[in-house]
Order: C-alpha cells, then sequence, then structure tokens
C-alpha cells in the first residue's frame, strides 16, 4: 500500500461512490437544504464572535506562569511539565509519517508534533513570550479539528474552505494578545471549535466509522482542562505528579484518539435504491 494513502479517502463523496452506493448524509437529491449546514455553522460563528465585544478585555494573568511542581531533574527546570510533551511528539509524527494526503490532518498532525516542541520551550522558562510558541501550535490543531469535524459530517469541500480562514484567525488571535494584552478572541479560538464539533456531530451523520474516537478525545480533553485547573491540588495530594503534567497526558491521550480514528476509520456506506440486477 502506498505510503500516507488512507483507505477511506477513496470515497469522499457521494458523487464519487460506487454505482449503487452513497453515504448516509443530510443533504436532499434535490439540494435544497445542501447550503443549510453552511449557513448554520457560518452564523454560530457571526454570532458568537459578535458576542466578545460584549465582554471585556481578558488580560493574560501573570500567576499562570507559576506551576505547582517547578522541581528541576538531571538540570531540566520544571522537569516534569516539560518531559510530559514527547507523546505530542509521537503522535504528531505518527500521524505526519501516515496521512499525507489532506491539507487538516496534515496541519492537525503537524500541529501536534509542534505542541510537544512549543510546550517543553514554554515550560523551561514560563512568561508571556516563551508561551506564544506554546500556544502558536495549538492553534494549528485547533483550526484543523474544526476542518475535519466539518469533513466529516459535511463535505469535504466545506472543510478544505473552513480550514484556512480558521487558521487566519487562530494566528491572528496571539499576535492580537501580544499587540494588546488581550486573550478575548483566543479564548474564542480555543473553545468554538469544540462547541461547534458537539453541534456538528449532534445534528448531521457519520461519512466514516470511528465516532467513538471523537467521544473518547473529547472525554480526554476535557479531563485535561479539569487536571489544568486542580494543578495545585494534585500535586500536593503526594507530590508526586501536578495536575499540569497530567494535563498534558490527557491532551496528548487526546490526539492519539483522533490518530486512532484515521487509522481505523471506514466509509460509512448506504444501499440507495434497488439492489442492481446482477447480469451473469
Amino acid at each position: 500500500m502506498e505510503t500516507g494513502s488512507d483507505p477511506a479517502k477513496r470515497i469522499r463523496d457521494v458523487g464519487t461512490a460506487p454505482p449503487g452506493l452513497c453515504y448516509r448524509s443530510a443533504m436532499s437529491v434535490d439540494g435544497a437544504p445542501r447550503n443549510l449546514p453552511i449557513f448554520v455553522f457560518s452564523g454560530l460563528a457571526a454570532a458568537s464572535l459578535a458576542g466578545l465585544l460584549l465582554l471585556p478585555a481578558i488580560p493574560q494573568d501573570q500567576g499562570y506562569h507559576q506551576f505547582a511542581d517547578e522541581r528541576t531533574v538531571f538540570g531540566i527546570p520544571n522537569f516534569w511539565n516539560v518531559v510530559s510533551n514527547l507523546p505530542f511528539l509521537a503522535v504528531g509524527a505518527a500521524g505526519l509519517r501516515r496521512f499525507r494526503d489532506d491539507p487538516a490532518t496534515i496541519v492537525f498532525f503537524l500541529g501536534v508534533f509542534l505542541t510537544g516542541i512549543g510546550s517543553s520551550y514554554y515550560h523551561w522558562n514560563p512568561n508571556d513570550d516563551t508561551l506564544f510558541w506554546d500556544r502558536l501550535p495549538m492553534t494549528l490543531s485547533f483550526a484543523a479539528i474544526l476542518a475535519l469535524a466539518v469533513e466529516e459530517r459535511i463535505s469535504a469541500t466545506a472543510g478544505a474552505i473552513v480550514l484556512w480562514p480558521a487558521l487566519v484567525i487562530g494566528v491572528f488571535s496571539l499576535l492580537l494578545w501580544r499587540w494588546t494584552d488581550d486573550l478575548r478572541l483566543y479564548f474564542w479560538v480555543q473553545f468554538f471549535p469544540a462547541i461547534a464539533v458537539i453541534v456538528l456531530f449532534l445534528l448531521y451523520p457519520p461519512k466514516y466509522t470511528g465516532t467513538r474516537y471523537w467521544i473518547a478525545a473529547a472525554a480526554l480533553y476535557a479531563l485535561a482542562k479539569i487536571f489544568e485547573f486542580t494543578d495545585e491540588p494534585i500535586y500536593s495530594a503526594g507530590n508526586l505528579l501536578s495536575g499540569h503534567t497530567l494535563k498534558h497526558f490527557a491532551a496528548a491521550g487526546a490526539c492519539f484518539a483522533i490518530l486512532r480514528y484515521f487509522q481505523t476509520r471506514r466509509p460509512v456506506l448506504q444501499s440507495r435504491g434497488p439492489r442492481p440486477v446482477q447480469v451473469a
């Protein structure tokens, strides 16, 4: 098998499916509701962006850089918060090695891989300047996961369209933070894809098997956020590992779940019309 090929990519849209077969889809044959998902998605994005204007500016809390576990081991400061990023490198490298036939997939696994580098760099010396390089690759993955969900539930074309503006908004949100010390747009970049993915998965049927991996990824990401906000209590419980270290492991686990999705997914097929008569 050719390296980088994905069996699920061989059948992407109804128009390219084998005769007599098609994906389960929310689109009608006459195409009347064909644009409805795009309108719903665009409206949700626009409304949530407009809602940011109602919020006060959110500056970067300098206390964010103070982590519970600051132990130096083998000359590496904040050792466990640094080395706990290694799983991101492993998952990202595995994804880039295997899946290289779709821009959103490449961007996602590239973001995961670079998160392993950027987060390690930040935790070696936590401050606003190094935090920028921690957050930058994560914004790539946030944008890509949104595009991948649109591809999976609406269409490959819609997902490709979503990817590039999502990347632009993500990078701009970080530049805006550094220029103005306002994190409102960055928080939107981080949390809107999660909300949008839930909406897409509730409203539209899957094109591929493996939805359980998306659910596992969502659960692990939620667990990672819990660990992030309980950094000190977890560390003080036994002085073994901190909540932030466990956050890295849980977030890398979420990325691994998405990797497993791509490794195992298959097209969801459904008969269309009467079964064709086989001619001898």
